[in-house]
């Protein structure tokens, strides 16, 4: 009974703030308007002929036996909705969730990234939130990370971290850490795979999940866990791998489908708060662990140069909680998303050999040699390995979309939205259409280098560049992009090149429904590649 005290509570302090919110949405709509004269305003369509979604209807559509979106994966619906009721339409709010303007149209996604205030809101992220602000509160004790946290929680937190993480510099320090790990998993490979086939086993995604922890380890805490050098070692990571999982899984549905968690603990609530307790315990263990070994150094004196330091160290240094869960959400964000955007590129390279065999070129001159160690200038030669990777990630994007809060009034679409409107930006029919990527259906990374050579298509290699830059946005954009992005590439990168200087990949099995919609896509069949030996 306490429990769902707590939740009642929680929801209706949420409530309150919802209504605020939408009062002063409504109020500040009002007055911008009244001041706002401009031609594109007065000659947009008001705010209520924006189509709208029956909120009865699609309980009924995502909740009942025979609902035309009950079986759908998240993409899957997103694409369905977006047929039956346009590029742009508007849900009510229901069962304490906000009410949001949901646009397919790339062009109003500049006009929304561009109205999104020194803080942006980006909604979202309320179970997580939930999780540590009202489940766990003792542990947090207000420090709740980038994440789930909005305003000058979220900016003060950002400000900490950003010069940890966000700066080149800093990153490219663990480029010989990174390598190691890179030169383990090639050999990983080689133990696992058949013989005769030399196939991998159907459950490789789970040796990709302990090289994406490895790595995002050994910058996060400066150390190897030894996943990748013995397959019965580290059970608490596979407890991580499974809890993960669950909670991308979970949370969606808690999230982007009606569900009554904000009043009651429902079944699925108490399953994500299992898995966010398991993620929490596990990732503060290997911190703790860290944050010992760092005080048993400082305690004897040893003082280790910058290019030694993770960023747990680093950020010991400005405030130790911060440290703690930033190095919390580098494991638990670092895992699950790497490795299904590697599996993602994977098949791209799989299945377009003569890409593969172009990026190899390119690799084999940064790495003449199999263990020939990377190095800063030689990855700055490297472009059509970026393009590979960005070109994967339009072809088979991590996650449906992103969403923010307008700070000001906006014309979305031709219609007036109000400052205070939540914005959901889904640009999954756009990366799909030759208007904004020519010959969109086919893999080709060409469109995506500066000087533009061959790429073998129907037209030149100029033509092939995206036509509205706000279309694809992996990373999100400004303020709030993500704070692991130049670890996630550098990682990618390196990986990347490994991998496909020792190898030659194949993947002679079916890509259809290959990743299934939650969180974010997760791999959703057997990743079952052939390995073939390079000569050095």
């Amino acid at each position: 009974m306490l429990k769902v005290r707590s939740g009642l509570s929680l929801i209706q302090s949420q409530k309150a703030i919802l209504t605020l919110g939408s009062q002063k949405r409504w109020q500040t709509s009002t007055a911008s308007a009244e001041a706002r004269d401009d031609q594109e305003w007065v000659q947009a369509k008001a705010f209520d002929q924006i189509p709208r979604v029956n909120m009865m209807s699609l309980v009924m559509k995502t909740s009942m036996p025979g609902g035309k979106y009950k079986n759908m994966e998240l993409m899957e619906m997103f694409e369905a909705m977006r047929q039956d009721y346009g590029n742009i339409f508007f849900m009510p709010g229901i069962m304490g969730n906000p009410s949001f303007l949901s646009t397919h149209n790339p062009m109003d996604f500049e006009v929304v990234f561009r109205n999104e205030g020194v803080w942006p809101h980006r909604p979202g992220n309320h179970t997580l939130l939930y999780h540590r602000e009202e489940h766990m509160k003792e542990f947090y004790q207000g420090v709740m990370g980038i994440i789930p946290t909005q305003g000058k929680t979220w900016s003060d937190f950002r400000s900490v971290v950003n010069p940890v993480l966000m700066q080149p510099k800093n990153v490219r320090l663990y480029y010989k850490k990174m390598s190691q790990v890179n030169q383990e998993f090639v050999q990983r490979i080689k133990e696992i795979r058949d013989v005769n086939t030399l196939e991998v086993p159907s459950d490789f995604i789970d040796t990709v999940n302990r090289w994406t922890l490895e790595s995002v380890s050994v910058v996060a805490l400066d150390k190897q866990l030894g996943l990748l050098k013995d397959s019965n070692k580290e059970q608490e990571a596979l407890r991580l791998f499974e809890y993960l999982d669950e909670f991308f899984i979970v949370s969606a549905d808690l999230e982007m489908k009606p569900s009554p968690w904000r009043y009651i603990k429902t079944p699925k609530l108490k399953r994500l708060l299992k898995a966010l307790d398991g993620i929490q315990e596990v990732t503060s263990a290997y911190v703790d662990e860290a944050i010992d070994r760092l005080d048993k150094e400082a305690k004897a004196g040893v003082v280790r140069p910058e290019n030694e330091q993770s960023v747990l160290e680093k950020l010991l240094k400005v405030d130790r909680k911060v440290a703690s869960v930033m190095a919390m959400d580098m494991l638990m964000a670092g895992v699950d998303t790497t490795s299904s955007t590697f599996a993602a590129f994977m098949l791209c390279l799989a299945k377009n050999p003569e890409k593969q065999e172009k990026l190899r070129e390119e690799v084999m001159k940064v790495l003449p040699n199999k263990d020939s160690e990377f190095t800063e200038a030689s990855m700055k030669n490297v472009p059509y390995l970026r393009a590979c990777i960005k070109e994967s990630m339009r072809v088979r994007p991590l996650i449906i979309g992103n969403a923010r809060v307008l700070s000001r009034d906006a014309v979305l679409s031709g219609y007036q939205v109000p400052a205070g409107t939540y914005v959901s930006i889904v640009p999954l029919s756009a990366l799909t259409k030759d208007e904004y990527f020519p010959q969109a259906s086919e893999f080709l990374p060409e469109r995506w280098l500066r000087s533009p050579k061959d790429s073998g298509s129907k037209c030149p290699a100029s033509d092939l560049k995206s036509t509205n830059p706000f279309v694809f946005l992996p990373f999100g954009f400004g303020p709030r992009m993500c704070v692991g992005k130049r670890i996630v590439e550098m990682e990618l990168e390196l990986g990347i090149a490994r991998i496909f200087r020792n190898f030659n990949v194949e993947f002679n099995y079916s890509t259809k429904n290959a990743f299934r919609s939650a969180l974010i896509n997760l791999p959703n069949i057997p990743l079952k590649f052939k390995f073939t030996d390079l000569p050095n």
